[in-house]
């Protein structure tokens, strides 16, 4: 890791190489740029020590967890939506983003106060960019949803078809 730990590396843990970029606040695009920086460094390194990362055209990189199959990338971010998580239609809308929703302490951990681990669904056959800014609309959508709730607001004409 680095020395703030915003850059972790596991390894042979559920998957070959697993790298967490973090750090508090929204910008995301600091986040996904340090993730991309860590990737280019680790596969430059590997490759001086005449090796590869394992890939395969049809399947994309190849890691132990059949859920990381493809671009292997969950961005995920911690938000508060406590009445946003309690409206009928909270479940529906998770859905039609290709969302998924767990509590901080992991995937099947409870959802406490409205906070939450927002995260993409969808990883196979997409980019890395199209995962991350798709992540990044849909976050901007809730909170959009959040805050028109709080003012006492209706959020059908935002409810994704």
């Amino acid at each position: 890791y680095n020395e703030d730990k915003s850059l972790i590396f596991w390894v042979n843990e559920e998957d070959h190489l697993r790298i967490i970029s973090m750090q508090m606040g929204g910008d995301m695009k600091e986040v996904f740029t340090r993730f991309c920086d860590g990737i280019n460094q680790v596969e430059k390194t590997i490759k001086l020590m005449n090796r590869e990362f394992m890939f395969n055209d049809k399947l994309g990189y190849i890691n132990t967890c059949p859920s990381n199959i493809g671009t292997g990338l969950r961005a995920s971010v911690h938000i508060r939506l406590p009445r946003l998580t309690n409206h009928p239609a909270f479940k529906g809308v998770v859905t039609k983003l290709n969302l998924e929703c767990r509590g901080l302490d992991g995937e099947e951990s409870g959802i406490e106060g409205g906070v939450q681990d927002i995260s993409n669904e969808l990883r196979l056959g997409y980019s890395e960019v199209y995962l991350v800014q798709s992540l990044i609309d849909s976050i901007n959508l809730l909170t959009e949803m959040e805050t028109r709730l709080e003012n006492d607001e209706d959020i059908d004409n935002l409810l994704p078809m």
